[in-house]
């Protein structure tokens, strides 16, 4: 039921598979995903933030520029002196490796948080497309329903004209047929909405699907407990988590470097034209640590780090937490959904076939079909609403577990 999604997909993103759907087909699920995947301005954005940080760690490997400096003593053409010096900074204490080390922990990150948002534009897709089915199916049911009280609404009235029942019938059947419709206008604006919140997915406004394609019904068990919590090391917001604390350490170590001083070597040569010579000039530079050992910026580096690890902890504590959740509220909706599918459902169903079979024959009057026509449809309802409930679990769990449905 589930896979893991790892980081190699960072690998070849460029390359990963586009579904193409065509104008007004079915919609399946792993088309829906594949154009969240490829479309979403979200992902696209954390895309271009990765490729950026490419830039951040090549400026990080890069050695200090040196400098050209020219000095002119004198004004005079015939006694002034004139210095050309050419100075190198030497960095001194690891200073370029950290800095080179902590530019790769900061594009290690922003690839981790590029994973953990395609996780969760995969839940949202996912719950999204779940919706539009059940929309599609409560509006099937609205229509079911306003031909069932149309017809129930013609019967009274057939009933009223050989004068078996009141005309008072007949017109709670009218209002009955009339209150259905309501229903079915709800539903169509329900299904439109359904459908341009999944489209807004991949950012498209106008969805042109006919109609979501797949089987909602198939709400398989859970694998263990064991088995998930085991899948949370590597959950997509654990490795954002354990990405900031190594990019925190980086950066303590660059601080740590920086505590000791460059040494700028310069080499030159300076032309008297008094005494008519050139002579060659060298120094060295080395500024004194005696106040400013970098103490400060060592201190905070060192407190994000602790921070930081601390980080780990309360995600992996919260992870654990909302999978428990996710999976009670899961197992619940699908206990559900099987005692509606396996008892309510028929009883519902065989309970209105009866009463409407009776109808016909005068056995049964109009009420009786209402209200079995009511008990029907609220069962039928409250099934789709909890397969909805059931699929939306389920997304939580794609989300935090970083799995997929297959």
């Amino acid at each position: 039921m589930f896979k893991i999604f790892l980081p190699l997909w960072l690998a070849a993103w460029p390359a990963c598979a586009q579904a193409v759907v065509e104008p007004c087909a079915p919609l399946t699920l792993s088309a829906a995903l594949a154009l969240a995947d490829t479309s979403h301005a979200d992902l696209a954005a954390a895309r271009h933030a990765l490729l950026a940080e490419d830039g951040v760690v090549q400026q990080a490997g890069l050695l200090p520029n040196p400098s050209l400096s020219v000095e002119r003593v004198d004004t005079r053409r015939d006694t002034r002196e004139t210095t050309l010096q050419l100075s190198q900074p030497l960095e001194l204490g690891g200073k370029r490796a950290a800095r080179m080390q902590a530019a790769q922990r900061g594009r290690e990150g922003v690839a981790a948080l590029l994973v953990q948002r395609r996780a969760e534009v995969r839940a949202e897709t996912a719950a999204a497309w779940f919706a539009v089915l059940a929309a599609q199916e409560q509006l099937r049911l609205a229509q079911q329903a306003s031909e069932l009280a149309q017809r129930a609404a013609s019967a009274t009235g057939r009933r009223v004209v050989a004068g078996k029942v009141s005309p008072v019938e007949e017109t709670r059947a009218q209002v009955a047929a009339a209150t259905v419709k309501l229903d079915l206008i709800r539903a169509h604006s329900a299904l439109a909405t359904a459908r341009a919140r999944l489209a807004a997915l991949w950012s498209n406004p106008a969805p042109c699907f006919a109609q979501a394609a797949g089987e909602m019904a198939a709400l398989p068990e859970l694998p263990s407990l064991a088995a998930q919590r085991a899948l949370l090391a590597q959950a997509p917001a654990m490795q954002v988590a354990h990405a900031e604390l190594a990019q925190r350490q980086a950066t303590a170590q660059v601080e740590l470097s920086r505590r000791a001083p460059d040494v700028a070597l310069t080499i030159g040569s300076k032309r008297s034209e008094e005494l008519g010579r050139t002579q060659a000039v060298f120094g060295v530079s080395l500024p004194l640590p005696l106040f400013d050992r970098n103490q400060g910026a060592v201190l905070a580096a060192s407190r994000r780090v602790d921070q930081a690890r601390d980080g780990v902890t309360a995600t992996a504590s919260r992870l654990e937490a909302e999978l428990v959740q996710a999976r009670e509220e899961y197992a619940s909706a699908r206990a559900q959904a099987l005692a509606l599918q396996g008892e309510i459902l028929p009883g519902a169903q065989s309970a209105y076939d009866a009463v409407s079979t009776g109808f016909e024959y005068g056995k049964f009057g109009f009420l009786d079909v209402l209200d079995a026509q009511r008990t029907l449809l609220q069962a039928q309802s409250h099934y789709l609403t909890t397969l909805a409930d059931a699929h939306r679990a389920q997304a939580a769990i794609l989300r935090l577990t970083g799995a997929a449905y297959e």
